[in-house]
């Protein structure tokens, strides 16, 4: 090796070692896990854990026993279920102090301002309207609760071993459940409390402006602009998030990502994005982060749970629509832009906005293509999620397969649980499942990308790309979204099903994590919003090709995605789907 070849390594390798405190994909990591460990020590050395247990092994126990005892889940078994399900470590002193000082601004009919404030005065005064729907859901509860008892005490007097009286108890015991349901349901309109989020707000502002400051500062970046910026984007965020929690606006899936986008485009096509919030727009700094935090919700125990058919739907299916889809855009459609082709083929097959950014970063994608796709996948989610579950029931598709379909075409997770919620438990269960396994794909999806823009897409005649290259060009925020999946996985696994649940679900997540991995993709909204010019996009809307392009390879995920749940879940592997 030359002297000139040997300075040229050294200088690479220094510049890999800078790179972990100077560029943002690391700094994504570092934040994210200090959050991570974070709401670990939090949640694990300040909730009742070892009560947790002790709890559960009192429900499993009546559990088992009242399995062994009847041929159907007895009221006993369902009480003892509810009582694990009480158990949420976000109910703990610390998990209270997180959501009042992160809480985002509430859901709303006719008056905004109930988003972020609300009186004794009114709270009473919507408790009491509500009071009478819930009183005659407790009523209709407890009529069921006697009517239920009565059937399963015949049943046992029987020995258990009549079947039509075992049905029967069953029967009603099912009638009780959805009743108690209803009840909760109608509880929760009674439970309205004053706040204000306010002064909140505006303290969780400097908390998050100071946070992300830190890896701004050692970016090199002006980190005093940054922070004075920051306050216009996380305004954005907020209003975004009041319009997401308007009745209407929740009812037809419109949610604060739509809203941020929205609010932030109307700004800057109008009376212009101001200055000095220009140097705050750091939408990709903002989602890794998030990304990061992502990958603690990607649990394997959930994979194995549902099995192989997921598997099937999520990681089949998803490559050939992402390949043909890109085929289909360069050989038919005759799309100029082979990143703006990648991006959107990503976003529509894998999951939405996740994979767009992961791969427009393994391409070196434009922000200007990088928005259009996630604009594009925001409209479509939106229909999507209110019109699937409705033709799903028109039509009469089976539950399990109405949330196979929903989970592997829908692309935003949390549209993907709204959708499935609509149709049942069951679809629930599954369509988040195999999202869940699908954003798995995210790292492949940009290695993939990365390997394939290196060796063919910008490889010289005549030149060969080393892995070292390939190796910058992959996003490496991916690699602390799987390190994040692979310790919840584990820990979570450790723990058992019952306790994981408790302590990190509906505790290091729910209360940790997954609320700040909220705020962090609304402020990328936001700032995607503030940063796009109308004119800027006008040229790759040309011919429509982006919209044909996501339409027809969306038509095909659905077909293939159908299809392939079909065949899996009710002719291959019939037998998981009846344990579902």
């Amino acid at each position: 090796m030359s002297q000139q070849e040997s300075s040229v390594v050294v200088d690479k390798a220094q510049s890999s070692w800078s790179d972990l405190w100077t560029k943002e994909d690391y700094w994504a990591i570092w934040l994210g896990f200090f959050l991570i460990a974070l709401s670990f020590f939090l949640y694990f050395n300040f909730t009742p854990v070892g009560e947790f247990k002790e709890k559960i092994a009192k429900s499993n126990a009546i559990m088992e026993t009242e399995a062994a005892r009847a041929p159907f889940k007895t009221i006993e078994w369902h009480q003892a279920k509810d009582a694990k399900g009480k158990l949420k470590s976000t109910d703990s002193a610390i998990g209270k102090f997180f959501s009042k000082w992160t809480a985002k601004p509430g859901s709303w009919k006719e008056n905004p301002v109930d988003a972020f404030y609300m009186s004794q005065e009114r709270a009473d005064a919507m408790n009491a309207k509500a009071m009478p729907k819930f009183e005659d859901a407790k009523a209709k509860a407890a009529n069921s609760f006697v009517l239920a008892q009565a059937a399963q005490a015949a049943a046992a007097d029987a020995g258990f071993q009549d079947a039509t009286l075992n049905d029967e108890a069953g029967k009603k015991i099912g009638e009780w459940r959805a009743a108690q349901k209803a009840e909760g349901d109608a509880k929760k309109k009674t439970a309205h409390k004053p706040y204000n989020r306010f002064l909140t707000l505006i303290i969780f502002c400097g908390v998050l402006a100071l946070f992300f400051s830190v890896g701004i500062k050692f970016m090199g970046k002006d980190t005093p602009g940054f922070m004075k910026g920051f306050a216009m984007v996380y305004l954005v965020a907020v209003l975004a998030y009041m319009m997401g929690g308007q009745s209407v606006a929740k009812q037809y899936g419109i949610g604060a990502e739509a809203w941020g986008i929205i609010i932030g485009m109307l700004i800057a096509n109008t009376v212009g994005t101001p200055n000095f919030a220009k140097k705050a727009l750091e939408v990709e700094y903002f989602i890794k982060t998030g990304l990061v935090l992502l990958g603690g919700e990607v649990l394997f125990n959930k994979i194995i749970a549902i099995g192989v058919p997921g598997i099937f739907v999520a990681w089949v299916v998803t490559p050939v629509v992402l390949v043909s889809t890109f085929i289909f855009g360069q050989k038919v459609l005759k799309m100029p832009s082979k990143t703006l082709n990648i991006v959107i083929s990503a976003d529509m097959s894998v999951c939405g906005t996740s994979s767009a950014i992961a791969t427009a970063a393994a391409c070196r994608a434009k922000k200007e293509e990088l928005t259009l796709a996630i604009g594009l996948s925001l409209v479509f989610t939106a229909i999507m999620m209110i019109a699937m579950p409705a033709f799903i029931k028109a039509v009469g598709i089976p539950e399990i397969l109405g949330g196979a379909w929903m989970g592997g075409t829908i692309d935003a997770t949390g549209a993907v649980a709204a959708a499935g919620a609509f149709l049942g438990e069951k679809a629930l269960y599954v369509a988040a499942t195999i999202k869940m396994i699908q954003n798995v794909l995210i790292g492949v999806t940009a290695f993939g990308v990365a390997v394939y823009w290196c060796t063919k897409v910008e490889c010289e005649a005549g030149k060969s790309v080393g892995w070292m290259e390939i190796w910058h060009r992959f996003p490496k925020f991916v690699i602390g979204f799987m390190s994040a999946s692979i310790i919840f996985s584990v820990i979570d696994g450790s723990l058992g099903a019952d306790l994981g649940a408790a302590a990190v679900d509906h505790g290091v997540v729910r209360g940790g994590t997954r609320i700040f991995r909220d705020w962090f993709f609304a402020l990328s909204f936001a700032a995607i919003g503030l940063a796009t010019n109308f004119r800027e996009l006008a040229h790759y809307f040309k011919g429509g090709k982006p919209l044909v392009l996501y339409a027809c390879g969306q038509s095909f995920n659905l077909a293939l995605t159908l299809t392939m749940a079909y065949i899996m879940f009710y002719l291959v592997f019939p037998e998981i789907t009846a344990k579902i």
